[in-house]
């Protein structure tokens, strides 16, 4: 017997990941937490300094919201719609994106906006029982997700 489940694959996954700068910046907190424990013993402020670093770095990145097509369905980060209520999606990068990220962005809209990613991917919402106006999601690959929510409502 065939299995009756619709398509879960992923069509487009992307982990809105923090740059390498926030990244370096965060583990900065871990030598100042070796000062602090330094008066205990040097191995013990040593271990701490590390240990903070690392969980912090793994934390940030862990906490990286996620965008994805799955099946029929967009999630970006906590939310998801199902891609039949969304209109035709518009990639824009550049000083396109800039503006749809600032003056542009629509008030009633889900916005899932990361800072050092250019790309951005807005999306009206077609649903009229929704008080959303329009999804505008950043992205790498703008691109990419575009083509995945066109894919996924055909």
């Amino acid at each position: 017997m065939q299995n009756p489940a619709t398509d879960t694959r992923p069509r487009y996954r992307e982990r809105l990941a923090p740059s390498l700068w926030l990244l370096v910046t965060v583990a900065v907190a871990g030598p100042m937490v070796s000062l602090v424990f330094v008066p205990i013993g040097s191995t013990v402020a040593l271990v701490l300094g590390a240990a903070v670093s690392a969980l912090l770095v793994l934390g940030f990145i862990a906490a990286a919201p996620v965008v994805s097509v799955v099946g029929t369905v967009l999630h970006a980060g906590r939310a998801h719609i199902d891609t039949e209520h969304l209109g035709e999606p518009v990639a824009l990068t550049g000083e396109e994106a800039r503006h749809a990220r600032g003056p542009g962005l629509p008030a009633r809209g889900w916005h899932l906006i990361r800072g050092g990613i250019d790309g951005i991917v807005v999306v009206p919402n077609l649903d009229q029982d929704d008080p959303v106006d329009a999804w505008t999601i950043s992205t790498r690959t703008p691109d990419r997700l575009a083509a995945a929510i066109r894919a996924s409502r055909d």
